[in-house]
C-alpha cells in the first residue's frame, strides 16, 4: 500500500491531476509523436512543392513557345495581307505606286467607303499579337500621286518586330513590293538590301 502520508505521494498525484490525469512519461511519448507528424506533414509538402517546380518547369517554356508560335503566325497573316493590300493599292490607286504609310492604305479613294486594309492596321507603327507592324516607303523613289492627291513610292519596306524577343515572339520579319516575306532569326528584320535578288535574306517558306 502507498504511504498517502509521504510528501512524493502527493506530488505525483498533484503532477498526475495537472497533466489531465496522465502519466509524465505518456505525455512525453505522445508529444514526441506529435513532433514526428508534423516533420512528416513538412516533408510531404516539400515533396509536393518540388513536384510543382519540375511540373512548371516543363509546361511554362512550352506555353511560352506556343504564344510565340501563335504571334508569329498571326503577324504573317497581317504582313500577307498588307502586301495584298499594296498589290490592290497600285492597281486601282496609285498607277502601279506603293503607300508609304498604313495612314495612307487605310484610306478609301473618292466615290469608295473601302480603304485598302482593315483599320486594325492603320498605326504607324501598328502594334498587332506582340508585334510592332511598319510600313515605309523603301528606298527605290517617290512614285505619282494617288487618287487622294497623296505622295506614293515606288517601293515599300515592311517590317514585324517582336515587342518583346523571346517572350511575344523570337523572329523578325520584313517585306517589300515583291510580296515575299523574309526572317530574321534573331529578332532584327532584314534589309532591304538583304532582300533583293542574290541577298542574305532566308524567305518564309
Amino acid at each position: 500500500m502507498p504511504d498517502h502520508r509521504h510528501p512524493s505521494f502527493f506530488g505525483r498525484v498533484a503532477v498526475k491531476a495537472a497533466l489531465g490525469g496522465e502519466a509524465p512519461g505518456h505525455l512525453m511519448t505522445q508529444k514526441r509523436s506529435e513532433r514526428a507528424d508534423a516533420g512528416f506533414t513538412l516533408i510531404e509538402l516539400l515533396i509536393v512543392i518540388a513536384v510543382i517546380g519540375v511540373v512548371c518547369a516543363i509546361t511554362i517554356p512550352a506555353l511560352l513557345r506556343a504564344k510565340i508560335t501563335g504571334n508569329e503566325t498571326a503577324v504573317l497573316g497581317s504582313m500577307r495581307a498588307v502586301n495584298s493590300a499594296q498589290a490592290a493599292y497600285a492597281g486601282a490607286a496609285a498607277n502601279g505606286s506603293y503607300a508609304a504609310s498604313f495612314t495612307i492604305l487605310v484610306r478609301a479613294c473618292p466615290g469608295s467607303t473601302q480603304g485598302f486594309i482593315s483599320p486594325d492596321l492603320a498605326g504607324d507603327p501598328a502594334v498587332k499579337s506582340g508585334y510592332s507592324v511598319q510600313l515605309g516607303p523603301g528606298t527605290v523613289g517617290a512614285g505619282e500621286a494617288d487618287c487622294n492627291g497623296e505622295a506614293t513610292s515606288r517601293g515599300y519596306y515592311l517590317t514585324a518586330v517582336p515587342l518583346t524577343i523571346g517572350l511575344t515572339g523570337q523572329r523578325a520579319f520584313a517585306s517589300t513590293s515583291p510580296g515575299v516575306i523574309y526572317f530574321d532569326a534573331n529578332g532584327v528584320p532584314p534589309a532591304e538590301t538583304e532582300m533583293r535578288p542574290g541577298g542574305s535574306a532566308t524567305p518564309i517558306q
